[in-house]
């Protein structure tokens, strides 16, 4: 229950970081840096849960539960 909701915070600020790359993108129109950090941290954090989510798998935290067998 709690690994699920921490994934899908996690998505949540993804996207947030997604939509505020775009508004900076047109709205700034090339004169700051705000698109490049808020694209930046998408990545980072985008990163950081597939790591999460192995790191969990491995440990025994996360359970796959085999689609497709």
């Amino acid at each position: 229950m709690w690994t699920t909701l921490f994934v899908i915070a996690f998505f949540i600020v993804i996207l947030w970081n997604l939509g505020a790359g775009l508004y900076y993108m047109m709205t700034d129109k090339g004169t700051t840096d705000r698109t490049v950090r808020a694209l930046t941290w998408r990545i980072g954090l985008s990163v950081l849960l597939i790591l999460l989510v192995i790191v969990g798998i491995l440990t025994g935290v996360i359970h796959p539960h085999g689609v497709g067998r």
